[in-house]
């Protein structure tokens, strides 16, 4: 099984604090840190924006992927949220089968 951290960013706590309830709540996500208080700089639209942003750290399986990312464009505020997967390669064993018992194990099983 293969686990993964997906790196979201968020408009406000508020809208963190809703994805990452949704994201456990429906067995997506064992674990969302959120992180305040993150200034981005980027291309939009042919411009360089500047704005407060709220990263939202997910710990999920990789084959939740799919409707983690779903469920975090329907409660988004963005256009086109940042929603990036990073594969785990190791960690604290105990840790990572936490991650998995807390998870579910496929999309289908909801």
């Amino acid at each position: 099984m293969k686990l993964s951290i997906a790196y979201i960013t968020a408009s406000s706590s508020d809208q963190a604090r809703r994805i990452g309830r949704a994201l456990v709540q429906a067995r997506l996500a064992a674990c969302v840190n959120i992180i305040p208080g993150m200034n981005s700089v980027y291309w939009w639209e042919g411009e360089i924006q500047e704005d407060a942003e709220v990263v939202v750290i997910a710990k999920t399986r990789e084959s939740l992927l799919p409707e983690l990312i779903e469920t975090v464009k329907s409660i988004h505020s963005y256009d086109c949220p940042c929603i990036i997967a990073v594969p785990i390669l190791g960690g604290n064993p105990d840790y990572l089968d936490w991650m998995s018992r807390e998870t579910r194990l496929s999309a289908e099983a909801g």
